[in-house]
């Protein structure tokens, strides 16, 4: 980590990068990247958008790459292999997290005192349909069976170092890629943390919560990480 110090003002050089999976994004991406803290670097992974995101998102300064596999966890595997920074963060573009919270959920990884940590979302009014919620209290209660994690929820927004998180070799490339990271990470010994982050309405129809389809077959492919 290189820093240098101005009068009082400590400014960080350290750029990390935050690893944006896409499908059809481009009503949130906007106010995604212009979100985006100072010393945070927007990754967008594309997974086939037909609605020009990832031409919105270049034009907004985002560094853009291709992952012509469908799938939530390839898009994930794909952005982590393209970042270049040593600590790196995941979260959702559909403007259901708010970047400002980035260092928030980066902090204690920085720090030393965690090696990776999840947002805990916490949900605005609309924000997150019952049903996946339900699924979410579910998953996250069999988690803590497995591995003793006091974890709340499955978090979209967390953080970790770049070269660990290859290492822990996550073989899911659809929904069940959270939840494995998660269970290696425990199963590796990593110190685990939750921080509270908020959870808005989403712009535009979510593909995954926003119908009970979609969360169906999320919880599937999470049980299929548990099996």
């Amino acid at each position: 980590m290189f820093e240098f110090r101005k009068g009082s003002v400590v400014r960080s050089l350290v750029v990390i990068d935050v690893i944006l999976p896409v499908l059809d994004e481009a009503d949130a991406l906007p106010w995604v990247l212009d979100r985006m803290p100072s010393g945070f670097a927007p990754l967008v992974v594309d997974n086939g958008s037909r609605d020009g995101s990832a031409a919105i998102a270049a034009a907004l300064g985002a560094r853009v790459v291709a992952e012509p596999r469908r799938g939530f966890g390839a898009a994930c595997h794909a952005g982590l292999l393209a970042a270049r920074s040593e600590l790196v963060c995941f979260m959702d573009a559909d403007a259901s997290l708010d970047p400002l919270e980035l260092p928030l959920v980066t902090a204690d990884v920085r720090a030393g005192r965690a090696d990776l940590v999840l947002g805990a979302r916490r949900p605005a009014a609309g924000a997150w349909p019952a049903h996946a919620r339900f699924a979410n209290r579910v998953l996250a209660i069999e988690v803590r069976r497995r591995t003793g994690l006091p974890l709340r929820d499955i978090g979209p927004m967390r953080a970790a170092r770049r070269d660990r998180l290859i290492d822990l070799r996550i073989r899911d490339r659809r929904f069940g890629w959270p939840l494995e990271m998660v269970l290696r990470a425990a199963s590796a010994g990593w110190r685990v943390r939750e921080v509270e982050v908020g959870y808005r309405p989403r712009a535009g129809r979510s593909k995954v919560t926003g119908t009970v389809r979609g969360s169906a077959r999320a919880v599937r492919d999470m049980a299929a990480a548990l099996r």
